[in-house]
């Protein structure tokens, strides 16, 4: 484990730096910031829509049936709420941003035929906020991760957007670049190695799932107001249940790409080893268009 006096910075790229150079900062660093990669008008559009319903989401809410230890997970004074398809236009053009979608093929198509939404939600951190515990992403499917690690394979990657500026007292996610590389994947580190990923509006921290990570404390009277966006590998099932949320009507004019991003097409292996997954009547889920 690092010495916490050596602490990495996170690396800051444009979104029009090539996608070689993003790629290479990711894969040693585990994170990178992505400055201007969602536009200001996307933004503010999903900004403006998230105000508009987020009353209707208690603090805390998303605690609920949680233990103690799952409460101080997803903060008991954060805002919390995902079906963003629902709240905002705005959410499939972020779907099909080219920045974002270059980084996840990139990092996800040597593993599967194709990639899935794993979680898009809003996070809204409160005042008096504690920090996250730190922790990795991956864990989630822990025994898939878990026994060739940390050469096993990159199965989520994940964004966090800033729908208005984000800072170190707000509740800046904070990161420890490198560590997705450290040989036991038990180890989550000390606040004290810890870096923030301050972001102005659209900028995004994009980062692997192996990467250790929390959400920052929020020291202010503010609410940090960001939004979180992940993808996961084809043949693994995702934490939100995005087929549910959204018909074949509601998707029909959308992007193929959306619409398999939210469960509306089948899992094809190919040009991988293995079968097809997510089928209806034994046979393939097209594309609507």
């Amino acid at each position: 484990m690092p010495d916490p006096v050596n602490r990495r910075a996170i690396q800051r790229l444009s979104a029009a730096s090539p996608l070689e150079t993003q790629l290479e900062v990711l894969a040693n660093d585990g994170g990178v910031i992505i400055e201007g990669m969602f536009s200001t008008d996307t933004i503010e559009q999903m900004n403006h829509d998230v105000a508009a319903v987020e009353g209707q989401f208690e603090p805390g809410g998303a605690t609920q049936g949680l233990g103690a230890a799952g409460k101080s997970f997803v903060g008991n004074n954060t805002i919390r709420f995902s079906s963003l398809g629902k709240v905002s236009p705005a959410f499939f053009e972020m779907l099909d941003n080219p920045t974002y979608a270059g980084l996840a093929d990139a990092v996800l198509s040597p593993h599967c035929g194709s990639y899935w939404v794993n979680t898009a939600q809003v996070m809204l951190i409160g005042p008096g906020s504690t920090a996250q515990v730190l922790h990795r992403d991956c864990f989630n499917w822990f025994q898939c991760c878990a026994p060739h690690w940390p050469d096993s394979p990159e199965v989520t990657l994940s964004a966090m957007i800033a729908l208005e500026e984000v800072t170190e007292e707000l509740g800046a996610t904070r990161v420890i670049p490198g560590s997705h590389l450290w040989d036991n994947i038990g180890e989550t580190g000390e606040a004290e190695q810890t870096v923030p990923a301050e972001l102005s509006v659209g900028d995004a921290l994009v980062y692997s799932g192996k990467l250790v990570h929390g959400g920052g404390a929020n020291v202010t009277d503010h609410w940090r107001r960001a939004m979180h966006l992940s993808f996961l590998v084809g043949w693994l099932t995702p934490e939100e249940s995005s087929p549910l949320d959204y018909t074949d009507e509601d998707l029909k004019h959308q992007s193929a790409r959306v619409q398999r991003l939210l469960g509306h097409s089948s899992y094809d292996p190919r040009p991988l080893y293995g079968g097809g997954l997510w089928l209806r009547n034994a046979s393939e889920i097209e594309p609507l268009q």
